[in-house]
C-alpha cells in the first residue's frame, strides 16, 4: 500500500499544533497532526481552561456569599461542593476536547494518536497503542509544548507536596497551603484556594513576584492579596520540606534569617521549561537557545522544512501567542511569507482581581531611554464598577511622551482580561493618547477607565478631582 505524502506534519496537538493544522489543511495542504496525550495540549487539558472553570466557580461562591448586599437572601451560610465543581471543570474541558476534534476533522487534517518523532528529513514516525507508523511529509512543525519545572529542593516528593496538575483534582481543600513561587500559576492557585477558605502563604526566591507585571501595580495588590488570606514572601529560597506532625513545614531563608511555613499541603509551582527535543528529533544542525529551538520571525528553524512554534520557542509562554505562531508556521509551511509581531502581546494573569497588561511598562520604558508620560484612572471614579461592586481596581497608560503613542497599558481589577483587548488594539496599531482619549466609550461601562486614563495623562480627566 503507497505511503501517503503530506504537505505538513505537525507533532503536537496543544494551541501551536491544532491551530496550526487546521490553517494549513483550509490553505489547501494534506495535514497529519500528531498527539500522544489529549487534544488541547497543556491549556485545555491541564491548565488554561480547568484553572479559569474552578476561578469562575469560586467567584460565584464569594458573589453568592455577598448577596444579602444586593437584597438577595440565600437562607444561610453558602458552601462549595467540590466535587461538583470538579465535575463541572471535566465537562468543560471535555466539551473543549471534542470540539477540537471536530475543528480537524472538518479541515480535513488527519490526527494520529502516538509519540512523533523525527528520525530523518521529511520523515515522522508515530509510536501508538497499535505500533509503529511512518508519515512521509514535505514540511514538519513542532509544537512540543512545555513541562513542569521541579527544583532540587529536598522533600518534594513527601506526601502533601504537589503540582498544578494535582491540584487541579484536589479532593478537598486545605486549611493551609504553602506555594512554592510567586509567578502566574502560583499566584493564580493561591487567590483560587485563599477564595476556597484556604490560609496561603507564597514563598517566592526574587525579590518580586509576577516580574512581569508593573511595578506599581504589584505594590498595590499585595496588600489586596493579604486581606483575602494570602500573604506573600519574598527574597526567600526555599531549603526543604520536612513532616511536621500531621503537618508539613516549608523552610526558607530570607533577609531575617531561615524560618518555617507550616501547611497542610505545598503546591510546587516554579514555572515551566520547554519539552526536551532530544530523543524527537534527530536531524543534525537545529540549533537552539538555552533550553529553546531558535526560530525566525516565520517560526522557521535551522533545518530547511521544519518549522516549530509555541512553548518550544523563545517566545512568551502564552496559549494566544502559541496559536498565533502556529498559524504564522502553518501559512509559510503552504507557500507563504508571514511574521509573527511581538510588540503587542497582551498577557492576562487571574488572580483576585485580575491583572492584564500590554506593550512595555513604565520601567520598561524609561530603560529604554524614552521620556515617559504616565495617565491613571480608578475603578472607583468608574460607574459601572461601583453598579457591579468591583471598585477596587486601577487602569494605567505608558505613553511616550513626545508624541503621545501608548507604549503600553496596565491594570487590575474586575474584566481586566476583557479590557486589555482595545489597549493591545491601541498598542498594535500605534494609536496616540488622544485618539484613544477622543473615541466615545458606552456608559455605564468599565472600558470608559482606559479613556479616563487617557484624559488624565492629557490633563483632561473627566470622572476625578
Amino acid at each position: 500500500m503507497a505511503q501517503t505524502r503530506f504537505d505538513l506534519a505537525v507533532i503536537g496537538g496543544g494551541p501551536a499544533g491544532y491551530v496550526a493544522a487546521a490553517r494549513a489543511a483550509r490553505l489547501g495542504g494534506k495535514v497529519a497532526l500528531v498527539e500522544r496525550d489529549g487534544l488541547g495540549g497543556t491549556c485545555l487539558n491541564r491548565g488554561c481552561i480547568p484553572t479559569k472553570t474552578l476561578i469562575h466557580g469560586a467567584s460565584v461562591l464569594a458573589a453568592v456569599s455577598g448577596a444579602a448586599a444586593w437584597g438577595v437572601s440565600c437562607g444561610g451560610r453558602p458552601v462549595m461542593d467540590l466535587a461538583a465543581l470538579l465535575a463541572r471543570k471535566d465537562q468543560v474541558v471535555a466539551g473543549l476536547a471534542q470540539g477540537v476534534s471536530r475543528l480537524l476533522a472538518a479541515a480535513g487534517v488527519t490526527v494520529f494518536s502516538g509519540l512523533g518523532q523525527v528520525p530523518a528529513p521529511e520523515t515522522v514516525t508515530v509510536s501508538g497503542p497499535g505500533g509503529q507508523e511512518r508519515l512521509s511529509a514535505r514540511n514538519i512543525l513542532l509544537c512540543l509544548g512545555a513541562r513542569p519545572t521541579l527544583p532540587p529542593i529536598p522533600g518534594l516528593d513527601l506526601p502533601g507536596v504537589v503540582t498544578s496538575d494535582a491540584l487541579l483534582d484536589a479532593s478537598d481543600v486545605p486549611d493551609t497551603l504553602a506555594v512554592i513561587g510567586g509567578g502566574v500559576i502560583g499566584m493564580e492557585f493561591a487567590c483560587l484556594f485563599a477564595s476556597l477558605g484556604s490560609a496561603v502563604t507564597v514563598i517566592e526566591a526574587a525579590e518580586r513576584i509576577l516580574p512581569m507585571v508593573d511595578e506599581e501595580l504589584q505594590k498595590r495588590l499585595i496588600p489586596l492579596w493579604k486581606r483575602q488570606g494570602v500573604t506573600v514572601v519574598r527574597g526567600a529560597a526555599v531549603s526543604g520540606i520536612v513532616p511536621r506532625g500531621d503537618m508539613l513545614a516549608v523552610r526558607h531563608a530570607g533577609r531575617g534569617g531561615e524560618t518555617e511555613t507550616v501547611c497542610r499541603k505545598v503546591l510546587a509551582a516554579v514555572g515551566r521549561r520547554p519539552a526536551p527535543v532530544d530523543g524527537i528529533v534527530a536531524l543534525p544542525g537545529l540549533v537552539r537557545e538555552g533550553p529553546f529551538v531558535a526560530v525566525d520571525a516565520g517560526m522557521r528553524t535551522s533545518i530547511p522544512g521544519v518549522f516549530a512554534a509555541g512553548d518550544l520557542t523563545p517566545g512568551p509562554m502564552l496559549a494566544h501567542v502559541a496559536s498565533a505562531e502556529g498559524m504564522v508556521a502553518a501559512a509559510n509551511a503552504m507557500g507563504g511569507n508571514e511574521e509573527m509581531d511581538y510588540e503587542a502581546i497582551p498577557a492576562c494573569i487571574y488572580t483576585v482581581p485580575e491583572i492584564a497588561g500590554v506593550g512595555l511598562t513604565e520601567e520598561q520604558a524609561a530603560g529604554r531611554g524614552l521620556a515617559v508620560a504616565v495617565g491613571r484612572a480608578t475603578y472607583g471614579a468608574n460607574g459601572r464598577a461601583q453598579t457591579l461592586g468591583e471598585p477596587v481596581g486601577l487602569v494605567k497608560l505608558v505613553a511616550d511622551a513626545a508624541d503621545g503613542r501608548i507604549l503600553g497599558a496596565h491594570l487590575f481589577g474586575a474584566q481586566a482580561s476583557e479590557l486589555v483587548a482595545e489597549a493591545a488594539l491601541a498598542v498594535r496599531n500605534r494609536l496616540t493618547v488622544r485618539q484613544l482619549a477622543a473615541t466615545v466609550h458606552s456608559h455605564p461601562s468599565l472600558s470608559e477607565t482606559l479613556a479616563e486614563a487617557a484624559r488624565s495623562l492629557l490633563g483632561e480627566q473627566s470622572h476625578a478631582a
